[in-house]
Parts: C-alpha cells; sequence; structure tokens
C-alpha cells in the first residue's frame, strides 16, 4: 500500500512485509524503490565509492532472505542500513583501499542532492563548502564517531532510527554523538550540526 506525503510516495512497509512473507515476492518491490536512493547514499558516504550499487544490490538480496527475522513493527529503514553498513564495510576491506575524500564527496552528492535546485546560489555554494568541511573533518574521527554523524545529519535520520542501523542502545548513540560533536566542534569553529541535534527524548544512558 502506498500514499503520497509532501509529494513522496510512502510505502506502508509492515503491509508489504507481510505480503512477501505471505508468498508474494514481487511485493518487494516497492520496498527497493523507496529506499534504493538513501541505501546509495549511505553506501558513498560510508566509503563504498564506485561500488555503492553493487553494495546495495547485495544489501537488498541479504534483507530480502533476512525478512524471516525481521522484527514486527521495526523499522525498515534503519535495519536495512545496518546491512548496507556491514556490506560496504566488507567491500572496502576485501577490496583494500582508501577512497579519496573528494571522490567520497562528489558521489555522495550525486547519489541524492540535499540542496533544492530552486536554492539561492550564494547559499548552495556556501552549504556545498560546508559539507566539504564537514566530510574532511570526519575523516579526522574514530569509526564509530564518523558513523554515529553520518547517519545522524548527513542521512538525517532521528536517534531511535540511527540506534536501530548501528545495533547501539540509545543511551550509547548519545553519548558517542556528543563526543564526536564536540570534536568537530574543535575542528571546525563554529560548527553548528542543526536544530536536530539532541532528542528531546528522556532518558540518557551510558556506553
Amino acid at each position: 500500500m502506498r500514499t503520497r506525503e509532501g509529494g513522496r510516495i510512502v510505502v506502508d512497509e509492515a503491509v508489504v512485509i507481510a505480503r512477501v512473507r505471505a508468498g508474494e515476492p514481487e511485493a518487494y518491490a516497492e520496498l527497493v524503490r523507496a529506499h534504493t536512493g538513501i541505501a546509495i547514499r549511505a553506501a558513498r558516504a560510508l566509503g563504498a565509492g564506485a561500488d555503492a550499487e553493487d553494495v546495495v544490490q547485495q544489501a537488498f538480496i541479504k534483507a530480502y532472505c533476512s525478512l524471516g527475522r525481521f522484527r514486527d513493527g521495526a523499522a525498515f529503514k534503519p535495519w536495512l542500513l545496518s546491512i548496507v553498513a556491514n556490506e560496504t564495510r566488507n567491500t572496502v576491506r576485501t577490496a583494500v583501499r582508501q577512497r579519496t575524500l573528494a571522490g567520497r564527496e562528489a558521489a555522495f552528492a550525486e547519489a541524492e542532492p540535499l540542496i533544492p535546485e530552486s536554492a539561492d546560489p550564494a547559499v548552495a555554494a556556501l552549504e556545498i563548502e560546508r559539507r566539504a568541511a564537514l566530510l574532511t573533518a570526519l575523516e579526522q574521527l574514530s569509526e564509530e564517531h564518523r558513523l554515529v554523524v553520518t547517519y545522524r545529519y548527513l542521512l538525517e535520520m532521528d536517534e531511535p532510527e540511527t540506534a536501530q542501523a548501528l545495533g547501539w542502545p540509545r543511551g550509547t548513540v548519545k553519548s558517542r554523538l556528543n563526543r564526536a560533536l564536540r570534536k568537530l566542534g574543535r575542528l571546525l569553529p563554529g560548527f553548528e550540526p542543526g536544530e536536530h541535534q539532541e532528542s528531546r527524548e528522556g532518558g540518557d544512558e551510558h556506553e
């Protein structure tokens, strides 16, 4: 089942997954169409580069084969992106190569631009400059800190989605994000991640 929300087609994931489990595998194509864009962005932002589409295709296959273990009521997107992250990691390790920062930024922007075409050119240029500076700084963080910032800000996922995608408790997401943002603040004076920096939901756990 699909509905329109803000011009986007929104898939009722629970219904689609139920159809697939009931013996209607062709319904899975709806999930693929709905999540391919962000899956490719995730793979490229995490370093898959030119292999991003292959990584995402493999991730969708693995997700399909694992649908029997998918927890009812859970969100599909963060679960899928956790598979994308694992596939990206395996691809990069197998290839034994490092992606250049410039290549990663170009590929990430190409996957699904976050800046509207109608944006003021000066504003767009500033945003591109800030994103490039952010990616440069991210390269200086640990893998865990780089991951949590990528999911929260480059992929615009909320705290619960980030926790699910990374397989961490929400308190761990919050504490690692805080540490990562402090480090970015030192690397990028004046850095402001945006209005989504902290979830206003209660409770602060520890690693």
